[in-house]
């Protein structure tokens, strides 16, 4: 482990940004990487690099600018497709993010397969990007949507799946690999099974699970498959969306024009192979390579190693915590079911004004609901603080956590 712990340190210098100070000169301590996280030279490089030497659109022409982008940007969907243990490079398209990749599949796929009275599923702890769709879907088509509650450890009922797969009307189920706020990370094999015997399709939105741990798409066996780019080093603005291909094949396009057409008459038009159907018009090259250049980082360092760093970091961060007197931490302290995001609430004092005092300290963390509502009234707070982990971050980085959080003691006098 201390080779590990020694690759994890020394990574800091590639990210520029940590090298900055803030408030009054303090050093930068960044703990919001369930938002996103910060982006090494490697990754802001190989962006500058595509500006600087082969700018030009894809799939379009045949000069030597043109063909040096395209090969760039389809190495990256070969790079995600061995990341995820994905066989089949015509499943995976680009989309803008996690919250596009969910509203794609609510239309393309949603809109032709949800009828009258059926069922969607999803859960308790969900972000609002896997709810609002699906809200959306199930109102316009008079269909219903239904929770899978959580128990007080914030572990998924799956008596309430259960119960509703029995009804014989469901017609998916949709759910986070890892909650942004209590980090729980979901039994998807468990839930997948049950959905397969009911002859149910399942969608994963794996926003804040892929850029922790090992993810084996060719072993899991869902249907949909969700994540973006900037939550795992790479930029902004890029994401992926995985659909299994007998589900793909059965999906109307969800955008109109540029790549996905094959030809365009008059009146009719037919449409480009997969997975060109689903990325119309001119795509987000130059964040497609920087992702390409994210991945590449990541699988240098190997990620059942940024699982073991975390699970590091979050065991001594729920240990420090613990011991501030009035902190509440949410979620199940078993760290083996849990990712590297931690919310709490500290006495009877606003998230803001904790984040605010923090931040004084040179201190990010994020408050607010998280966008996550219905996970706020199930634990009846309005809000709460969070703190969250990635590869550069330190037990030091910990440590000055927690001194900041006696200073916001010293303030409203705890």
């Amino acid at each position: 482990m201390q080779s590990t712990r020694s690759t994890f340190e020394n990574l800091r210098k590639d990210f520029p940004i940590l090298q900055r100070t803030v408030r009054d000169n303090k050093r930068l301590v960044y703990l919001d990487n369930a938002s996103t996280t910060q982006k090494p030279n490697q990754v802001i490089d190989s962006i500058s690099d595509y500006y600087r030497n082969y700018n030009s659109n894809i799939h379009r022409a045949v000069y030597a600018l043109a063909e040096e982008a395209t090969e760039a940007y389809e190495k990256t969907r070969d790079k995600i497709a061995t990341f995820i243990n994905v066989k089949d490079r015509q499943e995976i398209i680009f989309v803008r993010g996690t919250t596009e990749a969910i509203n794609l599949v609510a239309y393309a796929w949603g809109r032709s397969h949800i009828k009258e009275g059926d069922i969607i599923v999803t859960t308790e702890y969900e972000h609002h990007s896997n709810i609002v769709p699906w809200q959306l879907l199930t109102k316009e088509k008079g269909a219903k949507l239904e929770y899978i509650g959580m128990d007080d450890d914030g572990q998924l009922i799956l008596d309430d799946l259960d119960k509703y797969l029995a009804t014989g009307k469901v017609k998916l189920v949709t759910f986070s690999l890892m909650s942004n706020v209590l980090g729980t990370i979901t039994d998807a094999d468990k839930i997948i099974k049950k959905c397969k015997a009911a002859g149910v399709l399942t969608l994963i939105d794996a926003a804040q699970a892929v850029p922790h741990m090992k993810v084996d798409l060719e072993k899991l066996e869902c249907d949909f498959f969700a994540f973006s780019g900037h939550k795992m080093l790479g930029p902004t603005g890029i994401g992926v969306l995985w659909v299994r291909k007998s589900v793909l094949e059965t999906m109307n396009p969800f955008h109109g024009g540029g790549d996905m057409i094959r030809e365009v008459h008059k009146y009719e038009a037919t449409w480009n192979d997969l997975p060109y159907k689903f990325e119309a018009g001119t795509p987000n090259i130059a964040d497609v390579v920087g992702f390409g250049a994210a991945i590449d980082y990541l699988t240098k360092i190997g990620m059942d190693n940024v699982r073991e760093h975390e699970v590091e970091l979050t065991k001594y961060a729920i240990e420090k915590l613990s011991e501030v007197k009035g902190i509440h931490i949410y979620g199940t302290k078993d760290i083996s079911k849990r990712g590297g995001v931690i919310s709490f609430n500290f006495a009877d004092v606003h998230p803001h004004d904790v984040a605010q005092i923090v931040d004084g300290e040179g201190i990010a963390v994020r408050s607010g609901h998280h966008c996550a509502q219905v996970l706020m009234e199930r634990l009846n707070v309005a809000a709460t603080s969070r703190v969250s982990f990635y590869i550069y971050n330190t037990k030091e980085d910990i440590d000055a956590l927690v001194n900041s959080l006696n200073k916001v003691a010293k303030v409203f006098k705890l």
